[in-house]
């Protein structure tokens, strides 16, 4: 595509389940965004997921709004093809043109009230926008003293492809969420060894309900009010027993160590002395928003965070986060794509109301 600078009433950065959501309640509203995504296909980070997290083994994948998921999107498929094919009849059904792959490079302010959306195909000023960008393309490697001279292999969790690479091999997993519980629940039994890493000890819980889901969704929203950085839904919701949780237990793969202090050219070790051996760490530490294009805009709080009103940006009234802090998973990302649609029909009347200056 040639570049080229185009206005728009809105747009909507990425087209996962957050923007596909904000997409459809637009529409509702009589808004027509244009929606950028900058994946090759539909799915969102579905696309990216390993091929052994198969259907039976997610947790709380919500259907889109204005689409049930047909009723073979169960059971022992690959999640990554399952997803991304629900995606691509969502946006067919909904008539939503999703133009991909188009890389939005940053968000500035532009004349007359307008965000400029700077992209490798070209400019879209717009009047307002929806940011649905995730977390996928971030992932989250802690510091641990000694890591650069790790003689073994490290990777973090979006590179895991599943267990049968690491047959044989001596494996260390750090992460207390579902990621290293997907892990865990494949490597033991096909790696020599598997040791589990947690900087607290896990919680598991049966009695996660909707109202523990709001509940949740309510202390994380908190934090983005106050402009704190916002914690991971799941890191304060404790570990269901799912599939995958069910499957590590049965294999012994629980047995969880207090985090270690270094990591050593052979494994892990401890100040106290104590050593384990490893050759292969596996980060299965989560991820943070992938917010580096809005860096323009000088949206940081004091506290590192953006301060966000439901899905306003206290500091921008054009802009709206979607899948940031409160719906950065499935629980909240229908909503949130509801309120960002209401909240951007409110912000084009009260621009279009204000005299010109």
């Amino acid at each position: 595509m040639p570049l080229f600078v185009e206005e728009s009433e809105v747009v909507v950065i990425g087209a996962g389940q957050a923007g596909l959501s904000s997409a459809y309640f637009l529409r509702r509203l009589g808004i027509e965004p244009v929606v950028l995504d900058a994946a090759e296909g539909p799915g969102g980070a579905w696309r990216h997921r390993s091929p052994t997290l198969t259907m039976d083994k997610v947790h709380g994948i919500f259907d889109l709004p204005g689409l049930r998921r047909p009723p073979e999107t169960t059971g022992r498929r690959p999640a990554a093809e399952v997803v991304p094919g629900y995606y691509a009849d969502y946006e067919r059904e909904q008539e939503l043109e999703v133009l991909r792959p188009v890389r939005v490079a940053s968000v500035r302010r532009g004349p007359g009230g307008r965000l400029v959306v700077v992209t490798d195909v070209g400019e879209w000023a717009a009047r307002a926008v929806v940011n649905a960008t995730g977390t996928w393309t971030r992932p989250h490697w802690p510091y641990s003293p000694g890591a650069a001279g790790f003689r073994g292999r490290a990777l973090h969790y979006v590179s895991y492809r599943g267990p049968a690479e690491f047959a044989g091999r001596h494996v260390a997993v750090v992460g207390g969420g579902a990621s290293a519980m997907h892990v865990l629940s494949e490597t033991a039994g096909v790696a020599a060894t598997t040791a589990w890493f947690t900087r607290r000890p896990p919680l598991f819980r049966d009695d996660f309900d909707e109202d523990a889901r709001r509940e949740v969704v309510a202390m994380v929203d908190e934090r983005v009010r106050a402009g704190l950085p916002p914690q991971s839904v799941v890191g304060v919701t404790g570990l269901p027993y799912t599939t995958v949780v069910r499957e590590a237990l049965a294999k012994g793969a629980l047995d969880r160590l207090p985090m270690f202090d270094r990591v050593t050219e052979h494994g892990v070790a401890w100040n106290d002395g104590r050593t384990l051996e490893a050759d292969t760490i596996i980060w299965a530490t989560g991820f943070r928003s992938a917010l580096d294009h809005l860096a323009p805009l000088r949206l940081r709080e004091p506290g590192g965070g953006i301060m966000v009103d439901g899905t306003q940006v206290v500091k921008e009234p054009a802009l709206q986060l979607v899948g940031y802090g409160p719906s950065a998973s499935t629980i909240g990302a229908n909503r949130a794509g509801r309120t960002a649609a209401r909240n951007v029909r409110a912000h084009l009347a009260t621009a279009t109301a204000r005299p010109a200056a």
